[in-house]
């Protein structure tokens, strides 16, 4: 599918478009080359499938192509209608639960997958907020159990995606982890009974603050002022290393008098060991790359263990552009389950990020680098089966769309950026051969549409930021 935004001019809507195959390049190139997961659709759509249809369309001058094949839901405009926060995340899940169980006899476990798609949410309109937006998931589903260190595996996989994305103006990443058990223990020590309604409360802590978080607490949760101010004392300890982590969490636990010989500290100590271990191994792995941050509670009920955010250096007012974590009970069938630990990135909030605060700009806005010219309408087939032969080998090219003055073809090569114009022999009665125009450099040659090759300085569509250019 081609995707325009018919709001922005030309330019601006190349770049975007740039913007975003370069991240659906990189994003995908690591999930699936370096970590072998494999694209999932609902439908069966494969990524060679993806992967021609993408490169037809740009083989054909067309202006960039989303992320995989549309599928008409009755489900998104319903819930788009509705602006149901979160129904989307749950829907999504619902998929992968539905294809898990449905091809259980089939699929190698750990299933590990990667998609890339538009999604929607009720959500309102903002800086790097939208209602309708390109997400990348990456999920890695078990068969009864799910060994820990893909809790690790997988904000690895999403840190380097972004790591591809540094040369494009991205700043450093970091995946702030916590652990699901470490939280609800700790609130249950403290006496709270209502934990999903206090991690709800405590992932609004950026937002309003942590005054109006303990109120929140008092007044929905039953919490004391108490054991609110508690509450933000865990929410306020991040860690680099698992020593650190272990010794500030045993410590605040001493001074809220936890007992730590029962059941409540024992289910905290369960996540508490398994953040331990993220953190320690990411930064055997990746230096730098995850951090324990307690605060972090993702909101949604269906979280189990370990949830991630993820930050970007400079970039607070962002926020999170890539979440997830840990889910044991994503579909069960019979006594059969199925646990799993997914990420998102979204590729929509990047895209903004990178053309308005990172400075990234397209080269050109027609990813073709060759127009053919037409002589004629009569003559117009010449110039279509020289396009075919340039495209057969891999050279995007576009056919002028009226037989106007040369003069006219080339200024509209120039206003797209394209750098070459293909002159067909105008003669047929003569075997002379096509010539073909470098428009930036002037320089003018003889080519065989069979065995011409353009300069790649010229010929592959770039992102430049600050000074430099990537392809």
């Amino acid at each position: 599918m081609l995707f325009e935004d018919k709001t922005q001019p030309p330019r601006k809507r190349a770049e975007d478009l740039l913007a975003r195959l370069t991240l659906r390049e990189k994003v995908g190139q690591v999930n699936q080359r370096l970590f072998g997961f494999a694209i999932y659709s609902r439908k069966g759509e494969d990524l060679e499938l993806v992967q021609e249809f993408r490169d037809e369309v740009e083989r054909y001058g067309g202006l960039g192509l989303l992320y995989g094949l549309y599928r008409a839901d009755p489900w998104s405009q319903k819930d788009f209608e509705n602006g149901l926060h979160g129904l989307w995340m749950k829907r999504a899940y619902n998929q992968v639960q539905r294809y898990v169980v449905e091809h259980s006899g089939e699929l190698p476990f750990p299933f590990k997958r990667w998609q890339i798609q538009k999604v929607w949410r009720g959500e309102r309109p903002q800086e790097g907020r939208f209602r309708e937006f390109v997400q990348a998931d990456i999920d890695v589903v078990g068969e009864g159990t799910l060994p820990e260190h893909y809790e690790v595996e997988l904000p690895l996989v999403m840190v380097g995606a972004l790591e591809e994305l540094r040369q494009y103006g991205l700043p450093k990443a970091t995946v702030h982890a916590n652990n699901r058990k470490l939280s609800e223990g700790f609130y249950r020590g403290l006496g709270l009974t209502d934990i999903e309604g206090v991690l709800r409360e405590i992932d609004k802590l950026d937002k309003v603050g942590a005054d109006e978080v303990v109120r929140l607490l008092v007044t929905t949760c039953g919490a004391s002022e108490d054991q609110a101010r508690a509450c933000l004392e865990l929410a306020g300890i991040t860690a680099a290393d698992g020593g650190e982590l272990i010794d500030r969490f045993n410590g605040l636990c001493e001074i809220h008098h936890i007992d730590m010989d029962g059941e409540d500290y024992a289910m905290a100590k369960e996540g508490l060991d398994t953040l331990t271990m993220i953190v320690d191994e990411a930064a055997h792995i990746r230096p730098g790359s995850v951090i324990a941050d307690l605060k972090i509670a993702r909101g949604l009920d269906y979280y189990t263990g370990s949830v991630y955010e993820t930050f970007l250096d400079g970039a607070d007012s962002l926020g999170s552009i890539c979440s997830g974590g840990r889910y044991d009970n994503l579909a069960s069938q019979g006594n059969r389950t199925y646990p799993g630990v997914g990420l998102s990135i979204g590729l929509s909030r990047l895209v903004s990020y990178m053309l308005h605060s990172a400075g990234a700009t397209a080269s050109r806005v027609s990813p073709a680098c060759v127009l053919v010219a037409v002589w004629n309408e009569e003559n117009r087939g010449d110039s279509n089966a020289i396009a075919r032969a340039l495209r057969a080998r891999g050279i995007a090219a576009d056919v002028a769309p009226t037989a106007a003055k040369l003069g006219k073809q080339i200024k509209y090569a120039d206003k797209l950026g394209i750098p070459y114009v293909w002159f067909p022999n105008e003669d047929p009665t003569n075997d002379g051969p096509d010539e073909v125009k470098n428009i930036v450099t002037g320089e003018q040659v003889g080519a065989d549409a069979q065995s011409w090759e353009p300069d790649t300085v010229y010929a592959q569509q770039t992102v430049a930021v600050a000074g430099s250019a990537r392809s």
